[in-house]
């Protein structure tokens, strides 16, 4: 069965001509699923009982189960959601003073292997779709009854490896018949695909992007971040330029900070002569320590003198709240701890631990 939320509207307007049906009926299923958020062709009222019988044996509105939840004093809900094949994926919802923000995974498992990431060390399975990456949005705003307003792909995966479902995800996510959420509310994290940074910068999607940076000098960030060995540091920040150039948007750096590796000084003095000149502002992340990590979180006063001298040298940065730090807040832990990929059997175990 083929997954309704992985259609553009131009995309549902085709299928349906191939089956006989005017194109705008492709409008007036969107604003069932999108607007209504139907569980059911048969809840889709104005369309005949004959279109309806012939969505059902083609067509399925895929709709996530919950295998578990937790959430943390802070009000931030991390759900571990079955993607229905027996795979498992993470997303998390938090709450800001200007709204709620939704972490969304891109992948099942990941590739890259930064060794600071929980996400390392669990099998790369597949890409998510459109459909199930938009699904993540619906699926808590249902459970938590709430209207996400910013979205971040900072999940499980590398978005920009999965390329053409996520940028597809973000058009239906931002379309006024889709979610209909603002692009410039979009944020893409990529540990640094130099080549999809330029593909990107030619989409023409307002949406932000932020940069896994996380070290000054090559040996540095290659031990942390093997993408590093293909694309240096070098490398990267010309791309960064040039998409600047193209979109006219600012370029957000992540840079966690871990405890005698990255965090002193000189890294700070290596970073702001990185970064001068550039329209972007610095996200300082206190690093989350994972099982068997190598890394450890940055002194708070290591980190606030690292802050300081990026805004005193005309570098913008701030650090990052930290949100869920008492529910395995790092990405992947909830899903190392609970399941191994492709591994039904452990559904059933979650299953009966029940959600938290």
């Amino acid at each position: 069965m083929k997954n309704i939320k992985d259609y553009s509207l131009e995309e549902l307007k085709e299928e349906l001509k191939e089956i006989g049906e005017k194109p705008f009926r492709a409008e007036q299923i969107y604003k069932w699923i999108y607007e209504a958020r139907v569980s059911h062709f048969d809840e889709m009222t104005n369309l005949s009982l004959e279109l309806r019988e012939k969505l059902k044996q083609i067509y399925e509105i895929k709709e996530f189960k919950i295998l578990k939840k937790q959430e943390a004093l802070d009000g931030t809900k991390k759900y571990l959601f079955d993607v229905l094949d027996g795979n498992a994926i993470e997303t998390v919802l938090m709450e800001y003073h200007h709204g709620f923000s939704i972490c969304v995974s891109s992948q099942i498992g990941c590739k890259m292997g930064c060794k600071f990431c929980a996400s390392t060390g669990i099998p790369f399975a597949r890409n998510l779709s459109s459909g199930e990456i938009i699904e993540q949005i619906m699926a808590v705003e249902r459970d938590a009854n709430v209207r996400i307003s910013n979205i971040v792909f900072m999940g499980i995966g590398e978005p920009l490896d999965n390329y053409d479902n996520v940028v597809k995800a973000i058009r239906i996510i931002n379309h006024p018949k889709g979610l209909n959420i603002g692009a410039r509310h979009i944020s893409i994290s990529t540990s640094g695909l130099v080549p999809k940074i330029y593909q990107l910068a030619e989409e023409n999607i307002q949406c932000t992007l932020s940069i896994s940076l996380h070290a000054t000098t090559d040996e540095q960030r290659s031990k942390m971040m093997p993408v590093n060995n293909t694309y240096h540091i070098e490398e990267l920040l010309q791309a960064c330029k040039e998409y600047i150039e193209k979109t006219h948007r600012r370029i957000s750096f992540e840079y966690a900070l871990a405890k005698e590796n990255n965090d002193n000084l000189e890294d700070a003095k290596r970073l702001v002569k990185l970064l001068k000149g550039m329209l972007c502002h610095v996200n300082l992340i206190p690093i989350n320590k994972i099982e068997n990590g190598a890394y450890t979180k940055s002194s708070n006063e290591n980190i606030m003198k690292f802050r300081d001298y990026l805004n005193d040298h005309g570098i913008v940065a701030t650090i990052r709240r930290e949100l869920g730090s008492d529910i395995d807040a790092a990405c992947g832990q909830l899903r190392r701890k609970n399941l191994n990929v492709g591994d039904v059997s452990n559904r059933s175990k979650i299953e009966q631990k029940g959600q938290t």
